[in-house]
């Protein structure tokens, strides 16, 4: 089976993998100390490339196990090359040697791959001086291959070209007797053994005929076929420099596979090679594991035998010693007596030894001294054997042979066949608690020989790499009426999103904090969406912000896209990550902090149309309906949760929310004008008739930035006055809400002045100023002394829309300033029952970004393409779908109610990873999981499960307590 590159594989990859040229170096990883992989990126596309030292180099679309810690060499091509481009690869002359360049000029870099003998990786700097080599040696006397030497380049071969009819009887005379045709021609061509065994074929030859044979091959007679079969490989290798190899047949590993290009082939080959090494190599790693296991099994077995013979020898024992008790008695006296007249103990066995000489039926018994420790061992045999004792039970009957009994001599016989009963006692104890025990240590075994197997299952698997949808590079989710949210995960991603992604009819949703997430709802060339995908957009804007560390409520906005603009006013410029929004924002209603966490699964295209409209957008008649079913669906799965105890206190979270609403309300304070008391009056109701404060700044509106600290979670307020003249485009979208009601106590009930067509007389004004609003005044009419009648018609035609809009501005203002009656310590439970946001009309007319304009027309197809692509996903898979793989998703809670998987994620103190991993065991025990839903779970990478979490979380979910357990 070939599994080494030849001069023909070579020269058609090279030809291939031209499309590489111009990508950039992402990262290097190695497989092992032969194998190294380079991951390629240039916009959104990425490839990898893998090198093998002596055998191969292709692309592939496999994820290949990597090594945990990089090697020394790896870490050196990290150094040299990531971020480099690819600026050429190419074969040197026509030898098994694969050049690619990286960077350009005296910043060039060259790897070299050496495809021939054991192989070489090698790094080169612009001058091809050796910085690093994988094999270190020296190639015949002076080629040296070591760092600070120079890359041989002048050694490879140029001439591919077929020899002539002279050459070729040259060749052919000098071959040996019984060598084949094949044999001959390889060593003195660079064609290759597989190409010249296809070129013989074509001309009625074959690699296997004998030279000089009648046979096999003659020279006279078919010398004609071999040069123009010579000729044809020469012009193969010609071809395949121009052009590409489109098709190729795969039957060496798998069944025969028709594949779009070599490369491709290439890749499905070796992966399907090393798989299956590795399965080898996991058969091999199973039967250690499990012969581990029967070695336990048969230790235990052996050790419960033992200790049956042992008590059977210790009885037989003890019973001798009884039936032969006068005996033992007097061979243990005889010796205490020699050992009392202080005779040595040569001398004694001497004595014994002349006993025995005289037929002595004491010392006959007698076999061996162990005066060392106080012992003699007798040969007993039972006194009564020739005698049947018919009563006794044949279980219970003694095979009493004779014997060697160790007597201690400092006990009686008796004594000494206490101490073996005793011992027989014991013996059986340790058998009963060795089988009592057997269970529990096989059960272990079993557990630890399980472990293994998983390990061995997960530590070496060569899987296709699934293709990443365009936005999992965000934060995303689908809403619950079909619309993709995707948001930035920093200030440079805020920044590719809106200049890469933002068109025409996409909404841009922002937090009220600095430091945010920018959040898109991608709508372009659909209506606009619906207040429920507004809702969870504004979640998902405060959820990834610092306000989910902070614990802490606050509201989020939406405008449309042609608002968003990256020019800044003359004069100034933005950061990264900052854009100008010019017109009225759109204040959501804040929403609880309650993010899901779920899988996605990628349907097969023959299931995509059963699951159409599983998320379909709902009329507005109806969305009343579908919020109260998803709000009492929250709401009965809230009752059977169960949370980690690493949460905070109400109490803490309350005083947390009651600081929030303090700052909001002072928020809402404004200045009082010069202006007439019926415009006055209209103004107050407009700003929910909240107090102003003083301030010796210019009159305007006060702009108010919350922020929070990262560190502490303290919240901090930021004012600034507007002028008037920028109140036409933020006074009212500040107040279009009231500030969240304090949980403390009831906010007083004021009476709706109406506003009298006739100015008051300054009596009635006085007595309808409030605290503070008399200094106000009198600095706001001292500013604005000089201003005729005119002058403040201007300013106040500027300030106020139509009356229609105004009065339909304060019916909406009126719904939502009802105040909540619940105490503090429901502040966090509360639940707002139209979370629809309310839309408001710009009073100006807003500026178009041209960038914006120019994509429009390809909105439609945009669409079409992004709703195909949301269709491939579900999240609510049937028993009859076939799935593909897995999908990790993150999303507010109300986007996920109808998912087969999901618990809820909430502010806490768990760590991502491991409330990430503890989701999943949940997921995986689900019983009403199937085994290929389960499969697909499992086969999602650890690093792409916790990357869209907020945060630290706070985990729920039904029964979690006994999955944790």
């Amino acid at each position: 089976m070939k599994t080494r590159f030849n001069t023909y594989d070579i020269i058609c990859m090279v030809a291939e993998l031209q499309r590489l040229v111009g990508m950039r170096v992402n990262q290097v990883y190695d497989i092992d100390n032969k194998t190294y992989v380079i991951r390629f990126q240039r916009s959104e596309e990425k490839v990898v490339l893998l090198l093998e030292s002596g055998n191969r180099f292709h692309t592939t679309q496999f994820e290949w196990p990597k090594n945990v810690a990089p090697s020394g060499f790896t870490m050196k091509l990290r150094k040299h090359l990531k971020n480099k481009r690819l600026e050429s690869i190419s074969q040197l002359g026509v030898d098994r040697i694969v050049a690619l360049q990286f960077g350009s000029g005296e910043a060039a870099y060259h790897v070299v791959l050496e495809l021939y003998d054991r192989g070489n990786i090698v790094l080169t700097d612009y001058e091809w001086t050796i910085l690093n080599v994988l094999r270190p040696h020296v190639e015949g006397d002076k080629i040296r291959f070591a760092v600070k030497e120079k890359y041989p380049l002048d050694r490879a071969k140029t001439d591919y070209s077929a020899p002539n009819e002279e050459v070729l009887k040259e060749i052919l005379s000098k071959s040996k007797p019984g060598d084949n045709l094949k044999k001959t021609l390889n060593p003195n061509l660079e064609f290759g053994a597989a190409v010249i065994d296809h070129v013989l074929l074509e001309n009625g030859l074959t690699g296997n005929m004998k030279v000089n044979k009648e046979q096999g091959f003659l020279v006279d007679r078919d010398l004609d076929k071999l040069v123009k079969a010579l000729k044809q490989a020469e012009h193969m290798l010609d071809s395949a420099k121009n052009t590409v190899a489109k098709v190729s047949n795969l039957t060496d590993i798998i069944t025969a596979v028709e594949l779009e290009t070599f490369d491709r082939a290439v890749d499905e080959f070796f992966s399907a090679l090393e798989g299956q090494k590795i399965d080898m190599k996991t058969v091999q790693m199973e039967r250690e594991a499990m012969k581990k296991l029967q070695n336990v099994r048969k230790d235990h077995d052996k050790r419960v035998t033992e200790l049956s013979r042992v008590q059977q020898d210790d009885r037989k024992k003890a019973e001798l010693i009884s039936r032969n008790e006068t005996l033992v008695e007097h061979a243990r006296m005889a010796i205490q007596t020699a050992l009392a007249n202080q005779m040595s103990w040569d001398n004694i066995g001497l004595l014994i030894k002349t006993a025995q000489d005289n037929k002595d039926p004491i010392a006959s018994v007698i076999k061996q001294l162990k005066l060392n420790t106080n012992h003699i061992t007798l040969l007993l045999s039972d006194p009564y054997d020739d005698q049947s004792d018919d009563d006794e039970d044949d279980d219970d009957k003694l095979d009493l042979k004779p014997m060697l009994v160790d007597i201690d001599l400092s006990l009686t016989a008796f004594a000494n066949a206490r101490r073996y009963y005793d011992q027989k006692r014991n013996a059986a104890k340790k058998q009963q608690k060795t089988i009592e025990s057997a269970d529990k240590a096989l059960k272990s075994a079993e557990r630890k020989t399980k472990q293994t197997l998983k390990e061995v299952q997960t530590i070496s698997s060569i899987s296709k790499a699934r293709k990443t949808y365009w936005f999992e590079k965000f934060y995303w989710f689908i809403s619950s009426d079909n619309y993709l949210v995707i948001a930035g995960r920093d200030q440079q991603q805020n920044e590719v999103l809106v200049k890469r992604h933002l068109r025409a009819g996409d909404l841009y949703v922002h937090a009220d904090l600095s430091g945010a997430s920018s959040v898109l709802v991608k709508a372009a060339g659909r209506a606009q969406p619906p207040p429920r995908t507004l809702a969870e957009a504004g979640q998902a804007a405060v959820g990834y912000s610092v306000a989910w560390e902070a614990k802490v409520l606050t509201r989020a906005w939406w405008v449309q896209a042609h608002q968003v603009s990256k020019s800044a006013p003359t004069g100034e410029y933005l950061t990264t990550g900052s854009f100008m929004i010019r017109g009225k924002k759109n204040y959501l209603l804040p929403d609880h902090l309650q993010f899901g966490f779920s899988f996605m699964f990628r349907l097969e295209d023959s299931c995509i149309e059963r699951h159409r409209d599983e998320r379909r957008a709902v009329a507005p008649e109806d969305a009343s309906d579908v919020i109260s079913d998803v709000t009492s669906a929250q709401d009965q799965d809230e009752e059977i949760l169960v949370s980690d105890d690493d949460e905070p206190s109400d109490t803490e979270d309350s005083k947390k929310i009651n600081r929030l609403e303090s700052i909001t309300e002072e928020t809402t304070q404004i200045k009082i004008e010069d202006a007439p008391e019926s415009e006055k009056e209209s103004r107050e109701e407009t700003a929910g008739e909240a107090e102003s404060s003083d301030d010796d700044s210019d009159s305007g509106v006060l702009h108010t930035h919350i922020k929070v600290d990262h560190g502490t979670g303290e919240v901090f307020t930021e004012s600034k006055t507007r002028t008037i003249s920028e109140m036409s485009d933020t006074s009212e979208d500040k107040f279009t809400f009231p500030a969240l009601p304090k949980m403390t106590k009831k906010p007083q009930k004021r009476e709706k002045k109406v506003p009298e067509p006739k100015e008051p007389k300054k009596e009635e004004k006085k007595e309808t100023l409030k605290r503070g609003q008399r200094g106000k005044l009198k600095k706001i009419q001292k500013k604005y002394k000089n201003q005729d009648d005119e002058d403040r018609a201007v300013m106040m035609d500027m300030l106020q829309s139509s009356k229609e809009s105004k009065e339909s501005k304060k019916a909406q203002k009126k719904a939502a300033a009802k105040p909540s009656k619940s105490k503090a310590g429901q502040a966090r439970a509360q639940r707002i029952p139209q979370p629809a946001p309310l839309l408001l009309e710009a009073d100006s007319e807003e500026e178009i970004d041209p960038e914006i304009e120019q994509v429009e027309g390809a909105d439609a197809a945009g669409a079409d393409t992004d709703v195909e692509l949301l269709a491939q996903l579900t999240g609510c898979p049937c028993a009859e779908d076939e799935l593909l793989f897995a999908v990790p998703v993150v999303a507010p809670y109300s986007a996920l109610v109808n998912y087969k998987y999901k618990v809820k994620l909430t502010p806490g103190t768990s760590k991502r990873g491991k409330a990430a991993k503890t989701a999943v065991q949940v997921f995986l025990r689900d019983k009403c999981g199937s085994a290929r839903e389960r499969d697909l779970l499992k086969a999602v990478k650890e690093e792409n499960i916790a990357r869209n979490f907020p945060g630290k979380v706070k985990l729920s979910a039904p029964q979690l307590h006994k999955h944790k357990k």
